[in-house]
């Protein structure tokens, strides 16, 4: 999976930008959780059929906690762990989180 890891808040303006031209996904994933493990395990199995249709992004929430806090703030999504954002034309199209997390899912709302 080509994740583009994410570790500056200014990023977020480029990944809502990017949006316009093609999808952005946001996985906030924490490193010392298991269920957030099997998260990030089913989206890169899921490879295969996300990647030409979305772009996808790594925030690591242990070490950029306010990415996150300002991720609520600004696109008004409550924080959880893990967590998917789809954006498209500027807007939030999709969360899901835990066990929801399925790239199933995301890619029925691409279409």
């Amino acid at each position: 999976m080509n994740w583009i890891n994410v570790n500056q808040a200014a990023q977020l303006g480029a990944i809502l930008d990017a949006s316009f031209t093609k999808p952005q996904l946001l996985f906030k994933h924490s490193t010392r959780c298991g269920i957030s493990a099997h998260a990030l395990e089913r989206i890169e199995r899921g490879d295969n059929i996300l990647s030409s249709l979305i772009d996808c992004h790594y925030l690591d929430l242990l070490a950029y906690r306010p990415i996150s806090n300002l991720i609520a703030e600004k696109w008004n999504v409550p924080h959880l762990s893990p967590q998917v954002i789809v954006l498209r034309d500027g807007k939030v199209i999709y969360t899901a989180s835990h066990s929801a997390i399925q790239p199933e899912k995301i890619v029925a709302q691409l279409v």
